[in-house]
């Protein structure tokens, strides 16, 4: 079974993105908060199209040698696990391998990395991670959040998951998360608990269908609407 001890930096690219979250071209034309980022490439294609776009991460903390740095001493161990559970994974024309998922990868973190100094200039890129977000209410259209919540459930437990959510609801009008499977594959155990809490608060939850599935099972996003 795929397992990581900690939340390791590993980047998606601008086209995974848009399958990931069914995102439209309205979407992309709004203000866009992408939470827990970390080295993906969305940012810097989403600025390069004229895009709003903020990221937030606690690895905006450190520069972009110390970045690299880091994805350089994680990302063997992360390919080596894909090598282990491939069948956990759907392979197809624009993924068909390991080998193929690691020049994906590279290439989403080097447009990262190529854009990244820059972008903190700017503020594009904040150093900030749930539960606590420093930003104003309502401040974005739509906050996405890719592979932390519910995909790391082992290492946040349901509190921290209602929590978090409730901080994405504050400062976007929307909020959709992807995927609803934690590592190895398995549904997340938190997404109940946290669909219960919202609703209770008059939030409309849906679990909708994207395409998108690289995890096997994994085609589902959480959106989240007042």
């Amino acid at each position: 079974m795929f397992t990581l001890s900690s939340v390791v930096p590993w980047g998606r690219s601008f086209g995974e993105y848009r399958r990931m979250f069914a995102l439209t071209e309205a979407d992309l034309a709004s203000r866009v908060l992408g939470c827990g980022d970390g080295p993906a490439g969305f940012n810097a294609e989403m600025t390069r199209r004229g895009g709003h776009i903020m990221s937030c991460d606690p690895l905006y903390q450190f520069d972009a040698a110390q970045i690299r740095q880091r994805i350089d001493e994680t990302s063997a161990e992360v390919l080596a696990q894909a090598r282990q559970n491939a069948r956990e994974f759907v392979w197809d024309d624009a993924i068909p391998d390991v080998d193929a998922l690691e020049r994906v990868r590279m290439a989403a973190m080097t447009a990262f990395l190529d854009d990244y100094e820059q972008g903190r200039r700017e503020g594009r890129y904040l150093a900030a991670g749930l539960p606590s977000l420093p930003l104003a209410d309502g401040a974005f259209d739509l906050a996405l959040c890719s592979h932390f919540l519910f995909l790391y459930s082992q290492q946040r437990d349901a509190a921290f998951h209602v929590e978090s959510m409730r901080e994405l609801c504050r400062v976007a009008r929307e909020v959709r998360v992807f995927p609803l499977l934690a590592l190895g594959g398995q549904p997340s155990p938190h997404v109940v608990p946290v669909t219960t809490k919202l609703e209770e608060r008059g939030f409309t939850v849906t679990i909708e269908r994207v395409p998108y599935e690289f995890q096997r099972g994994g085609n589902e996003m959480m959106r989240v609407r007042l």
